[in-house]
């Protein structure tokens, strides 16, 4: 007798769904061990299913997926379990425009089936500081940028290897690194140096206090140009969604 052996639970994230047919959804999902993946949830959609309370954004998951399917011209694997992980309520507020902005963050710039652990890890700390403040999403904006490859070295001047002077700015370019600026633009180089270290220690808890230190508006602005640069000077829909709000608010 052949022993059939049970597919693996992996913890997952719902970076994004719809509908597939009139009962099931095809979900993109985060998870710690496959990165990012498409699944098809089957039956997601009855009104019985209890996957209709169990597969939200911003929700920890367990998951077990079987082999992958064709649906919609692409490798899509089933969804065949999935539980509820614990940890926090959805978030409301501004801190949910914040969670759908990460998400839209891992869509564009993960490719399929390249897991990264840390940054999985780094994502699941992020949401659950995600009303703490700006320097949360700064801190995991620099987490991504480092784990997939596009921020250089922040302690060393990118075209002479020179170490980083902590009493002089630097601009931070998407093509040539850590550069001198011709004028009194860029970032402090102590802030770049302490910005290092923590993504070196890899403490979502140092890197924000390292955030929380920052020009805010500098850091903020520099890493939305490496951002902007990395996913092809396309729009992000949450950044738009999120001003539109804030402007009616204002008004």
């Amino acid at each position: 007798m052949r022993l059939t052996r049970p597919p693996a639970v992996q913890p997952a994230y719902v970076l994004h769904q719809h509908d597939w047919s009139e009962t099931s959804l095809i979900l993109d999902l985060f998870t710690r061990d496959s990165g990012r993946v498409a699944v098809a949830a089957k039956g997601a959609k009855r009104p019985y299913s209890q996957l209709r309370a169990v597969l939200l954004p911003l929700q920890r998951i367990s998951v077990s997926l079987s082999k992958p399917a064709k649906a919609e011209g692409g490798e899509v694997q089933t969804l065949r379990t999935a539980e509820w992980g614990g940890g926090a309520t959805l978030p409301a507020g501004a801190a949910l425009f914040s969670g759908y902005y990460l998400n839209e963050l891992l869509l564009k710039l993960l490719a399929r089936h390249d897991p990264h652990a840390p940054l999985f890890d780094a994502y699941a700390d992020t949401l659950a500081h995600l009303s703490a403040g700006d320097e949360v999403l700064r801190a995991f904006e620099l987490k991504l940028l480092s784990e997939l490859g596009l921020l250089p070295d922040l302690s060393v001047v990118t075209p002479t290897q020179a170490a980083v002077d902590p009493a002089r700015r630097y601009l931070l370019s998407p093509e040539s690194g850590v550069i001198p600026p011709s004028g009194e633009a860029g970032l402090p180089g102590a802030l770049l140096i302490q910005l290092q270290a923590a993504l070196l220690h890899g403490s979502m808890a140092a890197l924000r206090q390292a955030a929380c230190t920052a020009e805010p508006q500098g850091l903020k602005t520099t890493l939305r140009g490496l951002l902007h640069y990395h996913l092809g000077h396309q729009p992000l829909r949450t950044r738009a969604l999120m001003v539109d709000v804030q402007q009616l608010l204002d008004a």
